[in-house]
């Protein structure tokens, strides 16, 4: 195998990083699978400059044009880039090029890398999309929210599964209910020497530990509110794959709300999180005030109840009803957590001034990861301190 020297190997990487316009100040005549790799580097990050290496002085502008040439491109960086960067280029081009129009296409969609941000795109155009692609977009929205439940939904389910047993629990239990694990570990330090040689030891249960009738019932009633603006377009896609998580868990009973400036229940869809998605409405203003309005009117048992409200507080309708509500509702034992988003994207940009007045009344606004969401939940079905993230702020 040929050795390429260290120098050779420098430019060449410069090349390909800095693109076409470095080829004469590097020197570099790119061959191969590295010329296809800028090809198709350039078509997206240099449309409209002429292209280099390649004889000739086509301008990649057109790129949008049409299908076919967007789906061969498309093919082209599935073969050349891993996974992550393709879902990376394929947000690129949308937001670039202007290739949402090209998504109402069934051929298109089939070309696609489906994620997330991919699915909060064919949720924005549901609307203009034809019948009969309609129903491919279901389908890559399916395969995103599979994914996202093979990853999420065990742990999920075991971290708020332990959190809502501990909250169960009883020292009084009748004999049936009794933990014995548990009870033997409380009682410990009661451990009394058996008659005799001394060898063995007796444990006095003094204090049972065990699971209350109540606890196979419901125990806790958790209402997301969810903030359906544009910007927030990856945090309702995991907003619902976790509604339909909670909402498997009998000893939950979920709700889940989003809004822009009107109110929407989509607690009959949480059976499918993909109906869920398809009856979001993303874009449009946001009302906070309005959508607390509502879940403030469904909470029954206040010290029992979850508020989670996931938005990023840019509010368009009466600050301080919104903030009124927020302060009735932790005034009357409800847990009020604030996530300024649920994504993998890290901290929005978002209202800084309504974060600190809801972080006043005890409800830190942060971003939240997917990961970290079971645990957040865990913390306030517990009423445990919240897990806010280190953000280095």
């Amino acid at each position: 195998m040929e050795t390429v020297p260290p120098d050779e190997e420098r430019l060449r990487r410069w090349r390909m990083v800095l693109g076409a316009d470095s080829a004469e100040s590097t020197g570099v005549a790119l061959t191969g699978r590295d010329a296809a790799m800028d090809g198709a580097l350039t078509d997206l990050y240099d449309a409209g400059r002429k292209r280099a290496g390649r004889g000739r002085t086509e301008r990649s502008a057109g790129l949008g044009a049409s299908a076919p040439s967007v789906a061969r491109w498309l093919g082209d960086i599935r073969t050349y880039f891993p996974r992550s960067v393709v879902q990376v280029m394929q947000r690129d081009a949308i937001d670039r090029l202007g290739l949402s129009a090209l998504l109402t296409e069934p051929e298109m969609l089939e070309a696609l890398e489906p994620d997330v941000h991919l699915v909060g795109t064919l949720l924005s155009l549901d609307k203009a999309m034809p019948e009969t692609t309609r129903e491919t977009a279901r389908v890559v929205v399916r395969k995103v929210v599979e994914d996202l439940e093979r990853r999420l939904a065990a742990r999920t389910r075991a971290a708020l599964t332990g959190a809502l047993d501990r909250s169960a629990r009883t020292s009084r239990p009748r004999h049936r209910d009794i933990d014995w694990d548990r009870t033997i570990r409380a009682n410990l330090g009661n451990a009394l020497p058996l008659p005799g040689d001394g060898a063995g030891r007796t444990i006095v249960p003094e204090r049972l530990v065990g699971y209350s009738r109540a606890g196979r019932s419901v125990k806790k009633d958790v209402i997301l509110c969810v903030d359906q603006s544009g910007s927030m377009a990856a945090s309702v896609v995991h907003a619902a794959v976790f509604g339909a998580v909670l909402a498997s868990l009998r000893t939950l009973a979920t709700r889940l709300v989003v809004f822009d400036t009107a109110v929407v229940d989509l607690t009959d869809r949480l059976d499918d999180p993909v109906d869920v998605l398809f009856g979001t409405q993303l874009g449009g203003g946001t009302d906070i005030n309005r959508a607390l309005a509502y879940c403030q009117s469904r909470i029954t048992r206040p010290a029992d109840t979850v508020v989670v409200l996931i938005s990023d507080l840019h509010e368009g309708g009466i600050r301080d009803e919104m903030l009124g509500r927020a302060a009735a509702m932790t005034g009357s034992g409800v847990q009020f957590v604030t996530l300024l988003s649920l994504s993998d994207e890290g901290t929005p940009s978002y209202d800084g001034e309504h974060a600190a007045a809801l972080g006043a009344l005890g409800s830190p606004a942060f971003a939240c990861t997917p990961d970290l969401f079971p645990e957040v939940m865990a913390a306030a079905l517990e009423k445990r301190p919240l897990p806010v993230p280190d953000t280095g702020r």
